[in-house]
């Protein structure tokens, strides 16, 4: 049986995804969508920094990540 993703992966997974959206978003729609990459970018750091992550407090509500318990993002 597999084990459920750790939040750690499944924010690392989200944060993935966003940064390939605007990517895509800022060739195909408009260059301001690079705003979004950035902003991706500055939460992950901070959150490296702080603990902070307000991704990781949304996910846990939701009942993502509930596998492994990861070493940041615990708030």
């Amino acid at each position: 049986m597999k084990t459920p993703m750790s939040l750690d992966r499944a924010i690392m997974a989200f944060a993935g995804v966003m940064t390939l959206v605007s990517v895509a978003l800022t060739q195909l729609v408009s260059p301001w969508w690079w705003l979004l990459t950035a902003f991706v970018g500055l939460n992950l750091l901070q959150s490296a920094f702080t603990g902070f992550c307000p991704a990781g407090m949304v996910m846990k509500r939701m009942g993502i990540g509930q596998g492994a318990d990861g070493a940041s993002c615990r708030r």
